[in-house]
């Protein structure tokens, strides 16, 4: 994390807490809808199947977001944020800045997206 001062350090450090923060928030709110569904025709329950379907979907990406995130913030902690897992590159700033949960750099980004 030499590449990184530390004010970029804690600049990144609270956008993630940010965006931890507002995960929960929403989580919060989408836990609240009832699982079960009484009344209406067959096409009133697929519409809130789909619904419920949807918000599983959002609720999982989130939770794998906030894995993300919470990786993040231990590496800055531990003093290894910012260095590329493939490489051992510094990863810039801008990047950073931009995706905060940045493990790659650009390059060996491109080759693991190539990859899969």
């Amino acid at each position: 994390m030499k590449h990184l001062t530390q004010e970029q350090i804690e600049e990144i450090k609270k956008i993630l807490l940010d965006w931890k923060k507002q995960i929960l928030e929403d989580a919060k709110e989408n836990i609240g809808e009832p699982l079960s569904y009484e009344g209406g025709d067959e096409i009133d329950r697929a519409d809130t199947e789909a619904g419920r379907f949807l918000t599983l979907r959002m609720l999982d990406k989130e939770r794998k977001l906030l894995k993300k995130i919470e990786y993040s913030l231990a590496k800055i902690e531990a003093g290894t944020y910012g260095i590329c897992e493939m490489c051992d590159a510094e990863i810039p700033f801008e990047r950073l800045k931009a995706r905060p949960v940045a493990n790659l750099c650009i390059k060996c980004k491109e080759i693991q997206e190539e990859n899969e």
